[in-house]
C-alpha cells in the first residue's frame, strides 16, 4: 500500500514510516504540514493517507481541515485521522460525508500493531473505522443526555462496533450474542436515536452519523 503520513512530531512521524515500511508498505511522503499534505496527496495519489489533527502552523484542526479539503476534492480518497484528540465539529464533517473510506483512531488507545494495520487496511478499501471514544463524544455532543441516556450500556457497545462498520455477524462475534439479540439492539438504538433502521452495516453507520451531523 502506498501512504502519506502528515505528522509534526518527528519522532511519530519517523516511527510511523519505520513501522509501516517495516510491514511491507510505502510511505510514499512524511510531511509536517497541512499544505505539504494537501501537496503530496495530489502529487501521488496514495492508496491511504494517516493525518494528525493539529499540524503546524496553528495546532489546532489543520490536519482534519486539509483532510477535509482533500474529500471535497476526491470524495473516495482514503483518510485515515490519527490523533490526541477528537476535534468534533470538523470530525463529524469528515465522517458523515457518506463515501467511507474514512477513519479516527485516538494514538493513546492504539495499543496492538495487528489491530491497527487491520485499521488502515480496512480505511483503504473503503471501510469507516471509528474509536469508540470518539464515537461517545460526537454522539454525546449532538444528542445531549436524552438520546445517550435512553442506551442501555449493551446498547452503547453495540453502536460503538455498528459504527465502526461492522455488521452483524462480526458485532454477534464480538459480544458473543445471538443474531436476534443484536438485532434488537440495533432496532432499540435506531428508535431511540429517532434515526429509521437500514439493512446492511454502511448504511448503519451512515445513518448514525448523518444523525452525529444533524
Amino acid at each position: 500500500m502506498r501512504i502519506v503520513i502528515a505528522e509534526d512530531l518527528l519522532l511519530l512521524r519517523d516511527g510511523l514510516v519505520r513501522m509501516l515500511t517495516d510491514t511491507g508498505h510505502t510511505v510514499v511522503a512524511a510531511v509536517a504540514t497541512a499544505p505539504e499534505l494537501e501537496e503530496a496527496v495530489a502529487r501521488h495519489r496514495p492508496d491511504l493517507s494517516i493525518v494528525d489533527v493539529r499540524l503546524p502552523p496553528g495546532f489546532r484542526d489543520e490536519g482534519l481541515r486539509a483532510a477535509l479539503a482533500i474529500r471535497a476534492r476526491e470524495p473516495r480518497t482514503p483518510v485515515l485521522i490519527l490523533s490526541q484528540y477528537v476535534e468534533r465539529v470538523y470530525a463529524a464533517d469528515l465522517i458523515a460525508g457518506g463515501n467511507g473510506a474514512v477513519g479516527y483512531l485516538l494514538k493513546d488507545r492504539v495499543t496492538a500493531l495487528d489491530d491497527f494495520l487491520d485499521t488502515i487496511e480496512r480505511v483503504a478499501a473503503g471501510g469507516t473505522v471509528m474509536d469508540p471514544e470518539v464515537v461517545r463524544q460526537l454522539v454525546a455532543r449532538n444528542a445531549g443526555d436524552r438520546g445517550i441516556a435512553a442506551l442501555t450500556a449493551r446498547e452503547r457497545e453495540v453502536l460503538s462496533l455498528v459504527a465502526q462498520g461492522l455488521s452483524n455477524s462480526a458485532v454477534c462475534a464480538e459480544l458473543v450474542l445471538a443474531p436476534a439479540s443484536v438485532e434488537k439492539h440495533i432496532s432499540n438504538i435506531l428508535a431511540k436515536l429517532d434515526l429509521p433502521p437500514a439493512d446492511d452495516s454502511h448504511r448503519r453507520v451512515r445513518a448514525v452519523l448523518a444523525y452525529l451531523n444533524r
